[in-house]
């Protein structure tokens, strides 16, 4: 009996719009144009420096900012320097989910993109390539004055787009200011579990774990506010981004012999690690909701990620999104998350028209099984009036539905205000609909706590295509509204 081959995952890719993606930085020529970078380049048996010595990787910084980017730049001793192809990864993503239409757009400033960079470091190297790549306009925060003076003179030596950035010094009184903050959120929100009783809808009650005690014991963190206390009444962002401290203790930090990028313990460290800083981060978000369109940041170890994203659909996030930035043999990762309302899309003939799609089940508690995924999608699909057909050995549902159906699916479960506009809208296309709708759902086990789910159509040239890609993603609100809490 011959055992089938296990298909490989297709490796993650630098971004495609990274400007090295096709051209990685030539050290060569780069030696022979910058004097200053020339002693740290071995030109046999091919160019290339000693990642291990701090001044070589500043250096190479410093000239591919000026080289590509036209950014004049520097940090001191001991700092964190950062890599120019991983940040421009993280911009570039960035870029995707702005311009996607996942989450409903919102203008923050005169239509000009705003972010908001935590831990912006001496460095400041994501509002430089956000401001110089895209025109993009920063608020970028830290803690130290040696960072906030390296900063803002990385911002001041490049002139053309120093008006687009603005360093902020967070009150470094550890973070008693944030947990007064929670505190009183906390409180706010018992009161509005009251208020609802007399039957107004002030708004969804905040997690418990919002309580003073919870809040230490679960995140472990103790530091300056990293959002509340920081962000301003009344201001407005497209987007945070955030490098955090990834590291419990500066001896976990040195561990990597491979490379030397710097950085201090207040770059590099705080108790719990990431999970702990990321987690203050999500707990800020339940706060400030809709001041962001997006709250991002890295993630440096990919055991975290299963545990953040549970935590995320448990507080109650309309969208979360992850991808994986690679630059050589270092890979991290991307989290997003949203607690804007989800755009709703109009079908037309201009729908795009994809056979294949899918999406992720993340965060999944362990009881939660494929045949249980496939359960709730037979369930809902019929509900609407679909013929459904579910395949026990093969884990697939194959799904039959009229122009009719397909129209009752999109309105399953919509509440009372669904009438209006930031509902699924249905209209009709110029030619009429007759063909019935055929497609297949399956689901695979990725790892524990994650299942994929596909949708491929049958037929690719169906006159109703367009309405399969509103059903999935009507399909994928539905199963983790259900499973992903």
């Amino acid at each position: 009996m011959t055992r089938k081959k296990r298909k490989t995952r297709e490796a993650a890719t630098i971004h495609p719009r990274n400007k090295y993606a096709e051209n990685p930085p030539d050290f060569a020529l780069l030696a022979s144009l910058y004097p200053s970078f020339q002693p740290f380049v071995s030109l046999h048996p091919r160019p290339r420096i000693d990642w291990t010595d701090f001044n070589a990787t500043r250096e190479l910084t410093r000239v591919l900012l000026l080289h590509d980017h036209a950014l004049h730049w520097w940090i001191p001793d001991g700092q964190l320097c950062p890599t120019v192809p991983n940040r421009s990864n993280y911009i570039h993503w960035l870029e995707d989910l702005l311009s996607s239409d996942v989450v409903a757009k919102k203008n923050s400033d005169c239509g000009r993109v705003r972010g908001f960079d935590i831990g912006t470091g001496a460095n400041c190297i994501y509002p430089l390539l956000g401001a110089s790549l895209l025109g993009w306009s920063f608020v970028g925060t830290d803690v130290t004055d040696v960072a906030l003076e390296w900063a803002e003179r990385n911002v001041t030596s490049n002139p053309h787009i120093s008006e687009l950035i603005e360093i902020r010094k967070v009150d470094d009184t550890s973070d008693d200011l944030s947990t007064e903050l929670h505190d009183s959120v906390a409180v706010d929100s018992e009161c509005k579990i009251f208020n609802e009783m007399d039957g107004r809808e002030i708004g969804p009650p905040l997690p418990s774990f919002l309580s003073k005690e919870a809040i230490h014991l679960e995140t472990q963190y103790h530091g300056p506010p990293i959002l509340l206390g920081v962000v301003k009444d009344g201001e407005r962002f497209d987007f945070c981004m955030c490098n955090p401290p990834f590291f419990e203790s500066m001896d976990e930090a040195g561990l990597n012999p491979k490379t030397s990028c710097g950085g201090t313990p207040q770059e590099m460290v705080c108790p719990g690690g990431e999970r702990a800083f990321i987690s203050r981060m999500i707990e800020d978000s339940i706060v400030l909701k809709q001041t962001f369109r997006w709250y991002t940041s890295m993630i440096g170890k990919k055991s975290n990620l299963s545990f953040l994203i549970s935590k995320l659909w448990k507080v109650g996030v309309t969208v979360v999104k992850t991808t994986e930035f690679v630059q050589g043999q270092t890979c991290r990762w991307g989290l997003a998350w949203s607690f804007m309302s989800t755009a709703r899309k109009i079908i037309s003939p201009h729908v795009t028209n994809k056979s294949i799609l899918s999406f992720m089940l993340e965060g999944l508690l362990s009881q939660v099984s494929a045949m249980s995924i496939l359960q709730s999608v037979e369930r809902f699909l019929s509900t609407g009036g679909a013929s459904c057909k579910l395949n026990a050995s093969s884990f697939t549902v194959d799904i039959t539905a009229s122009e009719d159906h397909c129209q009752a699916i999109l309105e399953n479960g919509a509440c009372e205000e669904v009438k209006d506009a930031s509902c699924v809208a249905l209209e009709k296309s110029e030619t009429q609909l007759s063909t019935d709708l055929c497609f297949r759902v399956s689901v695979f086990q990725q790892i524990p706590g994650t299942l994929l789910v596909k949708g491929s159509l049958h037929q690719k040239s169906n006159p109703s295509a367009g309405l399969f890609s509103l059903i999935f993603h009507r399909l994928e609100e539905f199963l983790k509204a259900e499973f992903c809490k």
